[in-house]
């Protein structure tokens, strides 16, 4: 059975995320959440439909909802999914 997508496992995405991946939340926030002068992004949370992100555009931070293309079972999910959109931004970047 899929791990849910709890707060708490937001939470620790979250964390792994901008712990170690800020560049890659600073590459969804330009490819989809449609912030190409970004500086600056935080994932703040992720559910089974997308994930907030806090992105900084010319010092001012604002929030962005990126929609993923279908709903997330759980956290392996979240991992495919996020992995998978990593590659496509990068492929059309």
């Amino acid at each position: 059975m899929a791990e849910p997508i709890t707060p708490a496992v937001s939470d620790r995405i979250c964390k792994h995320m901008n712990d170690d991946h800020a560049a890659a939340v600073l590459l969804y926030a330009a490819a989809y959440g449609h912030q190409p002068a970004a500086t600056a992004a935080v994932m703040q949370s992720i559910d089974p439909e997308g994930m907030t992100l806090a992105v900084t555009v010319d010092g001012a931070q604002t929030p962005v909802r990126v929609t993923f293309d279908h709903a997330l079972e759980g956290a392996e999910d979240a991992h495919h999914t996020l992995i998978d959109m990593l590659k496509q931004a990068r492929a059309s970047a």
